[in-house]
């Protein structure tokens, strides 16, 4: 297929070398704020180090209302100010204000690289699209549901663009957005995951999540003779009908073009850790003849239940549309149809039985060198999906999209940045290979090296912090404190154990320190209850450096990820085999931070 639909919306690779350029010049005098770790706060005397302006000053200008002004401030009074933001011979923070407006300069959505997702989807279909949404919050917790409807969507989008049926979905986890792929969109998915603790979870709730899909059908069901749907009064009414009805065909449309592929998956040989089967797609066949059948009898006594109506049913909880009286629709089985009822549920039960699973999950370790027919056998042309795919998958996930011919296209949504491999970030180790970080040509002749502190960095939520959604600044206090105690009073400096979560486990300063040297293996009978709390109240005033420095940190944090994605795009830019290549935002910031799909399409 040829990417004419979204090339007209392609941004060029000029203009994202540019933007990356420009994000990385500031990022080099910004970085420092968040190449050191919280944890030595005190140790190192961060705040004297790297910042002119008195806590106060920071959060007046950062916290809660004031972060939003900052954010709505014109970009235009930036301009020319830039260079203001740090001290040219100290290197230290002297403008608050600039440094915000100068952020948000540079991330996603000022530097107008971004294709809005509405404009994507009406791109691949040719038209303008509509949304339609089924309830999935029964099986997925709100962020989960939010995430794979929406890019679902997406995926369906580029599958019909593309002529393709099959999905590989790297990392796939617990496999939500595999299963609702399968069965929503009838798409055929390999789901695969290094855990195998992931893959038998994810089969588990594959069972769940039939149970739930044929609840929906069997309330349908129940309800269909005794529920007549109101005629809609206006046209708004319709097409929301429409909408949802045309789901319910996709997932209620016959499914037989799989089955055949089910059992030869069964007899190919498939290395003995990947269990699984592939997906089942004639799962509903023997129901949709039998509901079929009954919405024809009830048309024929008059019920006016249309076909669309009875979809709709199936899609939404029974109680989800207005009924009427239904005492005068009451139908009465012949003892034929009763008899054909019957044998269709026997048959349903047979093939319950035998059900496959929604999709294949498979537990294989993917590198950039893995060899994709090894662990599925009968690969054809498909897209390669990831949703959070952590660390180095991301990346490698675009090195096999562009290398591997039989994909025709990529919707990569990474996380977990920290996790990251960095070619420079220890120039010990600066042997070739597949790194996470960088890929493009720009930032590598550059040797750009963000450091996992900063990294951590990215994966911090402007949003949710500026809808007053606070920063855990105690617990990270409590750490910094603790720090300074171990290098005073055992001097320590490094250590290769963790304290990890403690402080929610702690009741207070004196019982977080006794636990945190405990988990060190350092002597905690040593230190008395005084001293422990001495030094609390000796930095406790000193809190509110932590918690402006954590600020400005979160206010840099969507220019680091944006240093990521950019170096990421410019990478599929650099290939000749690519038509289409864009940053989409699928999902809202504040239920899901990590929001932006690298999307590619082959020519």
């Amino acid at each position: 297929s040829s990417a004419a639909g979204p090339a007209s919306i392609a941004p060029a690779a000029e203009t994202v070398a540019s933007r990356l350029g420009a994000v990385a010049q500031f990022l080099r005098r910004a970085l420092p704020l968040c190449q050191a770790h919280t944890v030595e706060f005190y140790t190192r005397g961060l705040w004297e180090q790297l910042v002119a302006l008195s806590p106060e000053t920071v959060l007046e200008a950062l916290s809660g209302a004031g972060l939003l002004r900052q954010q709505q401030r014109p970009l235009e009074e930036a301009a020319g100010t830039f260079s203001n933001v740090f001290c040219e011979n100290s290197q230290k923070l002297v403008n608050v204000q600039f440094f915000a407006l100068a952020a948000k300069h540079h991330s996603l959505p000022s530097l107008e690289v971004c294709t809005p997702l509405e404009q994507m989807l009406g791109a691949l279909s040719g038209k303008q699209h509509e949304r339609c949404e089924i309830k999935t919050d029964e099986f997925m917790n709100y962020k989960k549901s939010h995430e794979v409807q929406m890019m679902s969507e997406l995926i369906d989008s580029i599958a019909n663009f593309c002529g393709v049926k099959q999905v590989i979905d790297l990392g796939s986890g617990k496999g939500y957005l595999s299963s609702f792929l399968s069965m929503q969109y009838n798409l055929k998915v390999y789901g695969i995951d290094s855990s195998n603790t992931n893959t038998y979870g994810a089969n588990e709730r594959n069972r769940k999540l039939k149970k739930h899909w044929r609840a929906y059908q069997s309330r349908a069901r129940a309800n269909v003779r005794g529920q007549v749907l109101e005629e809609p009064k206006d046209r708004a009414v319709q097409d929301e009908m429409k909408c949802s009805a045309n789901i319910s065909e996709k997932l209620l449309s016959t499914k037989n073009s799989l089955l055949s592929q089910d059992q030869m998956a069964s007899s190919d040989s498939v290395p003995l850790e990947i269990t699984g089967a592939l997906t089942d797609s004639a799962m509903l066949k023997t129901r949709e003849q039998t509901e079929t059948h009954l919405v024809a009898q009830t048309q024929s006594d008059g019920n006016k239940i249309s076909e669309n109506a009875f979809s709709l049913l199936n899609i939404l909880p029974a109680d989800a549309v207005e009924a009427v009286s239904s005492s005068k629709y009451n139908v009465e089985l012949c003892e034929e149809e009763k008899e054909q009822r019957k044998m269709a549920s026997i048959k349903a039960k047979a093939n319950k039985s035998n059900d496959s699973n929604i999709y294949l999950p498979l537990t294989s370790y993917i590198t950039a060198e893995t060899e994709l027919r090894d662990i599925i056998t009968d690969l054809e042309d498909c897209i390669m999906v990831g949703l959070h795919t952590c660390g180095d998958l991301a990346p490698n996930t675009l090195r096999i999209f562009t290398a591997k011919p039989e994909i025709k296209a990529v919707c990569s949504v990474g996380c977990c940045y920290h996790l990251l491999t960095e070619e420079f970030e220890n120039q010990k180790d600066c042997s070739p290979g597949l790194w996470g970080f960088p890929m493009c040509r720009y930032l590598k002749e550059e040797g750009w090296c963000c450091g996992r502190n900063a990294r951590m960095s990215a994966c911090l939520a402007l949003e949710r912090v500026a809808v007053s959604q606070v920063l855990p600044t105690e617990s990270l206090f409590y750490r910094a404190v603790l720090q300074v105690i171990i290098e005073e009073c055992y001097g320590v400096i490094k250590s290769d154990r963790h304290v990890g979560k403690i402080f929610s486990k702690s009741s207070s300063f004196v019982d977080y320190v006794r636990k945190s040297l405990k988990k060190l293996e350092l002597d905690e009978s040593k230190l008395p209850d005084s001293c422990i709390m001495d030094y609390y109240e000796k930095y406790k005033h000193r809190m509110i450096e932590l918690e402006a420095f954590n600020m400005l940190k979160v206010v840099l944090a969507p220019c680091i990820e944006v240093l990521l994605l950019l170096d990421r795009l410019c990478y599929l830019k650099e290939k000749d085999n690519i038509a289409w290549s864009g940053l989409v935002k699928l999902f809202d910031p504040v239920k899901s931070p990590r929001c932006y799909a690298v999307v590619a399409l082959k020519k």
